[in-house]
Formats: structure tokens, C-alpha cells, sequence
């Protein structure tokens, strides 16, 4: 039930720049490629080192994703709910940061 609540809360959001979305959407369909690419890896029983060294490539492409995602939440998300002068949304933005690093970190 937590999580549920979680989510409720942060449906509030700021439109991203047209280009800035675009530049997502290319790298998360870039990544779909890669896993469609091991996927045909598993099915023809390709060496397993072979297979793992594209499963790394495709963390490091989601963790790039995750670092633009996280920098553009602080630039804006986050920067328009502190200076925003509501206490109680400023309490809620720390919080979420706070779980975000924790999860994120790594």
C-alpha cells in the first residue's frame, strides 16, 4: 500500500522540452534494440560470457538514462516545488529525493 500511495503523490509533473524527450525516447529505443539483440542471443545458444558482456552494456545504457532522468528532475521538478515558499511540498520534495538517492546510488 505504500508504494501505491508513493505513486499517487508523484504524478505531478513538468513537461519536457520536445528535444529533450525525443533524446529519451532514441536511447530507451536503442536499449530495446539491445535486449531484442540478447534475447536472438539466448535463442541460438551463443557463448554465455558473450551474452552477459551485452546484458553490461545494456545496465550502463539504463543507468545513463536513469542519470539524465534524475538531472532533469533536480533541474526542474525539484527546483520548482523548493522555491515554490509551500513548506508541506518542500517536506515532500526532500523525502522523495531522499528515497531516490537511496535507490539510485550505486
Amino acid at each position: 500500500m505504500k508504494k501505491q500511495k508513493a505513486q499517487k503523490e508523484s504524478h505531478r509533473s513538468m513537461p519536457r522540452e520536445a528535444s529533450a524527450r525525443e533524446g529519451l525516447l532514441l536511447r530507451l529505443r536503442r536499449i530495446e534494440g539491445q535486449v531484442r539483440g540478447v534475447q536472438k542471443m539466448v535463442e541460438e545458444d551463443r557463448y554465455c560470457p558473450d551474452v552477459l558482456v551485452q546484458m553490461s552494456a545494456i545496465h550502463e545504457s539504463l543507468r545513463a538514462v536513469e542519470r539524465i532522468l534524475m538531472k532533469d528532475h533536480l533541474q526542474h521538478c525539484a527546483t520548482e516545488a523548493l522555491r515554490s515558499g509551500d513548506d508541506k511540498q518542500a517536506q515532500r520534495t526532500y523525502n522523495e529525493l531522499t528515497e531516490l538517492f537511496y535507490r539510485h546510488a550505486r
